[in-house]
Formats: C-alpha cells, structure tokens, sequence
C-alpha cells in the first residue's frame, strides 16, 4: 500500500499475512512513519472495528473497542481503561519503503 493512501493519524484496516495467516490489521500513519498492530482486542479475542474498517475514537483520540469498549492509547497500543487496562494490543512489524508500506 503506498504511504500516501494512508490518512494522517486516522486508523486503516488492511487484510495482511502475520506469521503465516491471513489477518486484519490496524495501519496508523504519522508523517512518514506507520504503526501496526491486530486488529483483535486482547480483552476477548475480537475485532476492534464496530464494521470492517471503522473505528470507534474517544473525544482523547483513544481507540475504542466496538465490543466491550476497552480503550487503547495509539502510541503503543497500551489499553488505558476498560476491561483489558494494562494489556496491550499486539503490534505488527511495518516499515516504510521507497514511499511503500511494508508489513
């Protein structure tokens, strides 16, 4: 996927292999640097999306679980209240190459 498709600091979902399965993945953009992680909430093992590709954000810009409302800080996925506080969501290694998002 290339960089620039990807909106400034706005949660993407992106269907990606992660250690040999098909997964979802969250793709967030900051300048020219993303973050990854599952999209699985450690809290039950679910989606976070409330449907594919949309996020629920708190009015902090935390992202929210569409199932039982855990809310995670996007700096690095650490979930700060609800059911799971303390855990975190599991992040992907990406990189970004030759204005290519690599996972």
């Amino acid at each position: 996927m290339a960089l620039t498709a990807l909106p400034e600091g706005a949660p993407v979902e992106a269907e990606a292999v992660v250690d040999g399965q098909p997964e979802s993945v969250i793709l967030l953009r900051r300048g020219d640097t993303v973050q990854a992680w599952l999209n699985v909430c450690p809290h039950a093992g679910r989606r976070l999306d409330w449907s594919p590709g949309q996020f629920l954000r708190s009015k902090d810009g935390l992202l929210v679980c569409a199932a039982h409302g855990a809310s995670f800080e996007l700096g690095g996925g650490e979930c700060v209240a609800g059911p799971c506080r303390g855990e975190s969501l599991r992040a992907v290694p990406v990189e970004v190459r030759d204005g290519e998002v690599v996972l």
